[in-house]
């Protein structure tokens, strides 16, 4: 039996352009997720995995929507090597069950994790640029020194309700609470 996989990394990406090909290749059961490359526990894939029979073949558009670290795909693909399941990869042309496709396979794995390394290191510069500019990344606090003093002299009044106070400090009724909860 061919078993496809198609996988995306965001929720906002779609997987019919990779569905599409993948019926084209002649798959019997296509299976696919929104979920990222780079996570061990991908629960469709594990079921795909788990009904992989020998003489069956698992068949991707491309490596790296199996995955993303050179050393696990590897494994993956030494593992189906072992128990006699063909491995193909459409897009970049490899077929596990030729030594040429075997050694485009590492070779093609070796630049997906070499990518994904290149992009790790250039979020890290950006944000490392931003901070010694005096940039700080994340959501901006809703309660602010100022408005947190307001918020207490209006507590201590007493003379108004929660949403009142709320919407004259300009938070929501969870921070408030945990102001109090802080004070």
């Amino acid at each position: 039996m061919k078993f496809g996989y198609a996988r995306v990394s965001k929720n906002d990406q779609s997987l019919d352009i990779q569905i599409e090909k993948l019926k084209k290749a002649g798959c019997d059961e296509i299976f696919a997720e929104k979920v990222s490359g780079a996570k061990d526990d991908r629960t469709q894939l594990n079921l795909l995995i788990s009904k992989l029979r020998k003489g069956d073949a698992i068949c991707v558009v491309r490596l790296d929507r199996l995955g993303r670290r050179m050393s696990k795909l590897i494994e993956m693909i030494n593992d189906f090597k072992d128990k006699n399941i063909e491995f193909i990869a459409l897009e970049n042309n490899i077929d596990t069950t030729t030594s040429m496709g075997m050694l485009l396979f590492t070779m093609c794995a070796a630049f997906s994790e070499m990518e994904r390394i290149l992009i790790k290191e250039r979020v890290k510069a950006g944000l490392d640029a931003a901070h010694s500019k005096g940039r700080k990344g994340g959501r901006p606090k809703s309660l602010t020194i100022e408005k947190s003093k307001k918020l207490q002299s209006l507590v201590r009044t007493k003379d108004f309700s929660v949403t009142d106070i709320c919407n004259i400090v300009g938070i929501s009724r969870s921070v408030y609470y945990r102001s109090l909860e802080n004070t």
